[in-house]
C-alpha cells in the first residue's frame, strides 16, 4: 500500500484472488491555466489530498470489511496511516501487522501474503 494505490490479496484455504485499487490522489496536483500566483495555497491542496485519502482508505476498508485479518506493508507512510484510519472505524484490532517493504510487483506481494499466513 502506498498513496498511489493497493494491491489486495484475498486469501482463503482454497483460492486466491488479487484486487489492484488506484487511490485517484495527487499530492501535487496541477490546475491548468493557473499561473503559480493564481494556483490554490499549500494547504488547500493538503486539504483536498487528504479528502481524496481519507475516500480511498474508506473503500479500502469496504473492500477488505470480510477479512478476519489484514496484514499491511508498504515502502511509505501510508500503510502507518491506513492503520490509524482502520483504528477509527473500528477495524483495528484485524491488523496482524504493519511492516516496512520495498515496492514490490503483484506475484512478489501476493508471495509475501502466504508467506506470512503460512508461519
Amino acid at each position: 500500500m502506498d498513496h498511489r494505490g493497493a494491491v489486495l490479496i484475498f486469501s482463503g484455504q482454497n483460492s486466491e484472488r488479487t484486487e489492484r485499487m488506484e487511490s485517484g490522489a495527487d499530492k501535487h496536483e496541477r490546475v491548468v491555466g493557473l499561473t503559480a500566483r493564481d494556483a490554490p495555497e499549500d494547504d488547500h491542496r493538503d486539504r483536498n489530498f487528504n479528502g481524496h485519502l481519507d475516500k480511498y482508505y474508506d473503500e479500502v476498508i469496504r473492500r477488505l470489511s470480510a477479512m478476519e485479518e489484514v496484514l499491511l506493508f508498504g515502502p511509505g507512510e501510508a500503510k502507518g496511516e491506513f492503520h490509524k484510519h482502520m483504528e477509527s472505524r473500528g477495524f483495528g484490532a484485524r491488523v496482524v501487522a504493519v511492516e516496512t517493504a520495498d515496492k514490490m510487483t503483484e506475484p512478489q506481494i501476493a508471495a509475501r501474503v502466504r508467506e506470512y499466513f503460512r508461519k
